[in-house]
């Protein structure tokens, strides 16, 4: 957990939402010298902020539409800092709560060096990696038809169809199967959706990796160095890590990709674990795939993983294979190395 600890002349804690935000701000002494509500307007809260704006600092909470306010800070030198949801309990495990305590408790949080900080993407980069994640979500989308048609061939007791459906050229005579004419046609229904998300698909990865090339394509050849690490994983390693330097050492990177648990202890003895949702769950996705795909594009991998399943079981293996990976990026980035086989496998 990272805290913002500079002082400043002036703070200001905002709880925003989608039309209206509420604002505080305070000086060094806590004395509140504002407290408004306004709508989400740029011209209004510049205004309201123009008495205060000598040595000003603006926090607010990470929800879904902090963009425009980071992207109105930075436009106007106003240093920003962006709160991370799930940690301020202060907040959200408050007894009486609204938007005029929030803003109030926020700004205190501020001006009192106790802020738990979460990463503000900068803007440059900040599109293309919504696209990216809105692929993913195309392609989630377009598995769940699969497993429907799959489901379907089930419920009825028929032999599954030849090879993946992923290839269009296994699709032709699905819908053939079926003698019912409406069960062929809710079949036919998933397979042209299919057909309509395979190019969008397509059309949003030949946009993401052009724009990738533009925006880094020295980190994006370094990742395309690992054994299994394809288009798709190095591109969403790539704008999900965005600056490996923003990471102060291993350790903070593991916890962040979700390589790793929480231990809690107290008097001496673990009374469990947590944060598993704290991280970015894009990364751990990356890093858990790149395992798998290491094993059959790396076949010296093989030993190690066998060696981890027969110490730890067979899914731990891979965590720890995902770990490992995840460990090897870091060094790969802040180095700026291609990977290297030889030291993977003697750190093993």
């Amino acid at each position: 957990m990272r805290f913002y600890t500079e002082q400043h002349q002036h703070y200001c804690g905002i709880d925003l939402h989608t039309r209206t935000l509420y604002l505080c701000i305070q000086d060094q002494e806590g004395n509140v010298l504002l407290h408004k509500n306004l709508p989400c307007d740029r011209t209004r809260f510049l205004e309201a902020i123009e008495p205060y704006r000598d040595d000003l600092v603006v926090a607010s909470e990470c929800i879904f539409n902090w963009y425009w306010l980071a992207d109105l800070c930075a436009a106007e030198d106003i240093p920003f800092v962006l709160g991370h949801a799930l940690y301020m309990r202060a907040i959200h495990g408050a007894k009486a709560k609204n938007d005029r305590i929030d803003s109030l408790k926020t700004v205190g949080l501020l001006r009192g060096g106790l802020l738990p900080q979460s990463y503000a993407y900068p803007a440059d980069m900040r599109p293309t990696r919504d696209l990216l994640r809105r692929r993913t979500h195309f392609v989630r989308k377009r598995g769940q038809l699969f497993a429907h048609i799959q489901n379907t061939f089930h419920q009825y007791n028929l032999p599954r169809p030849q090879g993946m459906l992923v290839y269009k050229g296994n699709r032709a005579q699905v819908p053939e199967s079926f003698a019912d004419p409406m069960i062929r046609k809710s079949v036919e229904a998933d397979l042209d959706l299919c057909t309509t998300y395979d190019t969008l698909i397509r059309d949003l990865e030949k946009s993401v990796l052009r724009q990738a090339k533009a925006h880094d394509p020295n980190t994006l050849l370094c990742l395309n160095t690992i054994p299994g690490v394809g288009k798709i994983l190095a591109l969403t390693l790539l704008y999900e890590i965005h600056d490996i330097g923003r990471f102060e050492s291993v350790q903070r990177f593991a916890s962040y990709a979700r390589l790793v648990k929480c231990e809690k202890r107290s008097a001496g003895k673990k009374v469990g674990s947590g944060g598993h949702k704290i991280g970015n769950a894009h990364l751990k996705w990356a890093f858990s795939e790149a395992a798998v795909t290491l094993l059959s594009h790396f076949p010296e991998s093989k030993k190690l993983h066998t060696r981890l399943k027969n110490k730890s079981g067979k899914g731990k293996a891979l965590s720890i294979l995902a770990h490992k990976l995840g460990r090897t990026v870091y060094f790969m980035l802040k180095r700026n190395q291609a990977f290297d086989q030889a030291r993977f496998l003697a750190n093993a």
